[in-house]
């Protein structure tokens, strides 16, 4: 009996022992405390269309702020927003002040400069005719003093006359030319005045919309303070911000989908319009125009979208999961599992596609396993239990 119970003690111990070997092992190798698990998915060929995403507001490349050109009073607004207007249509105008008043003082001015330009043509036209007078009278006593008809004190005489005659015809001409100054310059001060009054008046300087009506008769404004707001709908773009890693390889004329943040259902073709050439330091964006082939029935501006522009095609191209591309060191590259162990291998990353491809055009060759998911920060070396990914 006392054998029998050491050998039923025996084998419970060689249990016991074999079922702590099992859960070690399985703790050690499946477990928790075995190699980290990971899984992977091999590189391979394929056809890539690739594609950006950015998020923009709704803007218009032409926009006007229509206001005055020095300080006054709102006399009169003729526009609300909404309203559809025309190049050098009158949306308002500014309390001209004295204006009108001076107007009428610098044509004044004018009619006067007329009259005393009249009066000095009349004036240039006697003193021409008695120049001619007292010339030809000069030429006679002359002649009659060589033939010695009549003594020289007479003939002096008409030859003072004569030069006496011709001082006042300068004269004249000189005051009609005088006078011909003063009405140029009359005029010209009253078409200062008119320009100036003519400023007073807010035009529109091209045909659009009335986004934003902005002070109301009798605000007081300032120089260049906007009344209206004016933008040609014609015009509306996305002001997409894409970030500064996928801006390579967008170029304008590249087609768009665009969709309203009031539309989500039913995107809009659009195409690149521009480039920016200022980004954003703080965000890592650059700025890309994408304008619509088609305008929306309502204008949305101001309205959040999301545009997704498409770029050139990639056959054949090498892609991996874009999960599995990381950077390390300031360095993109892949984890690759060979042999349950770890390795950082450094890539050239290429075109990308929106649903989560990248292409890989250095680095990597066809049927390389690379770590899609892992659980925690890998390190070279690392081992690891591979699982495909399905």
């Amino acid at each position: 009996m006392a054998w029998l119970t050491n050998r039923k003690q025996s084998i419970g111990i060689i249990c016991i022992l074999a079922i702590v070997a099992g859960a070690g092992w399985f703790l050690f190798t499946k477990g928790p405390l075995g190699p980290t698990k990971v899984t992977v998915t091999k590189a391979h060929n394929e056809n890539l269309k690739p594609s950006v995403f950015g998020i923009g507001t709704v803007e218009a490349r032409l926009s006007y702020a229509i206001g005055p050109t020095q300080a006054g009073r709102v006399l009169t607004v003729l526009a609300d927003q909404g309203d559809t207007v025309q190049a050098g249509q009158i949306l308002g105008e500014i309390d001209p002040v004295d204006l009108d008043q001076r107007l009428l003082s610098a044509s004044a001015a004018v009619a006067k400069a007329q009259s005393a330009m009249a009066a000095s043509e009349a004036q240039v036209r006697d003193a021409y005719s008695r120049n001619n007078l007292a010339q030809t009278n000069a030429k006679r006593y002359s002649d009659l003093l060589s033939a010695q008809a009549i003594s020289q004190e007479l003939a002096d005489t008409k030859q003072n006359e004569a030069s006496a005659s011709q001082a006042a015809l300068d004269a004249a001409q000189a005051s009609l030319a005088t006078a011909r100054e003063e009405i140029s310059r009359s005029i010209s001060d009253r078409d200062a005045i008119m320009i100036l009054r003519t400023n007073f008046q807010l035009i529109s300087p091209a045909q659009g919309i009335i986004v934003s009506r902005d002070a109301e008769p009798g605000t007081t404004v300032v120089a260049g303070q906007s009344v209206f707001h004016l933008i040609d709908p014609q015009t509306l773009w996305v002001r997409t911000r894409i970030d500064q890693s996928r801006f390579y390889g967008i170029a304008v004329g590249q087609s768009a989908a665009i969709v309203l943040r009031s539309r989500p259902d039913a995107p809009i073709s659009g195409r690149v319009t521009r480039l920016e050439v200022q980004g954003d330091n703080v965000t890592e964006e650059r700025f890309v125009n994408v304008s619509f082939n088609e305008l929306p029935s309502i204008i949305p501006l101001g309205e959040l979208a999301e545009v997704t522009i498409d770029l050139p095609p990639v056959n054949n191209a090498l892609v991996v999961p874009t999960a599995a591309v990381k950077r390390l060191n300031k360095q993109d590259g892949v984890w690759i599992a060979d042999n349950g162990r770890l390795k950082f291998q450094p890539i050239t990353i290429g075109a990308q596609s929106l649903d989560g491809k990248t292409q890989i055009i250095a680095g990597l060759s066809t049927d390389d396993a690379v770590v899609v998911y892992n659980p925690k920060p890998l390190t070279d070396g690392m081992k690891v239990r591979v699982e495909k990914q399905p």
